[in-house]
């Protein structure tokens, strides 16, 4: 028999053994957690990320939206991509873009009021330029299509006409 009288699982081991970036982040939007994976993805060591602000992952083009969606979250305690994936652009140390992928859950305190929230993150920086390339492809072929149709058309056209001017 196993012996149940400790935790089964060690919670912070677990998130440290992720290969997706965890992030928690207080109602502020300070950094208060940031796993390996994090590190990883954004460049930042942990002493670096802790304390500081979303902003150090958040490109300066959407932190306005950021910070608004954010802040109305943190107020009323919901947030409407509980069970949405997101994929939006964010940006690593050096400066580089990035394309992520990521969902959230708020986290309660006690008394049932919002103390942060957490984030599970994956680097989809490769898809994205896959999914990229594939709708360019995809365009590029249809515009073919397009003029393929179009010339058919017009050489069935020129066709018929030829056809009634020679059989008259």
């Amino acid at each position: 028999m196993s012996d149940h009288s400790g935790p089964l699982i060690d919670y912070k081991q677990l998130v440290e053994a992720l290969a997706d970036a965890v992030i928690v982040a207080d109602p502020s939007g300070a950094i208060r957690f940031w796993n390996p994976a994090a590190e990883r993805l954004f460049g930042f060591a942990e002493a670096e990320a802790l304390g500081n602000s979303l902003d150090l992952v958040v490109p300066e083009r959407f932190r306005e939206r950021h910070w608004a969606g954010y802040k109305r979250t943190m107020a009323n305690g919901q947030t409407r991509y509980a069970h949405d994936v997101l994929r939006v652009p964010a940006v690593h140390k050096e400066g580089r873009p990035l394309s992520i992928a990521f969902t959230v859950g708020l986290l309660y305190g006690p008394r049932g009021n919002v103390t942060g929230i957490l984030a599970m993150i994956r680097y989809e920086t490769a898809r994205f330029a896959e999914d990229r390339n594939l709708r360019k492809r995809l365009a590029e072929f249809e515009q073919r299509e397009r003029f393929n149709t179009t010339e058919t058309n017009a050489l069935e056209r020129r066709t018929a006409a030829n056809d009634r001017l020679h059989s008259g």
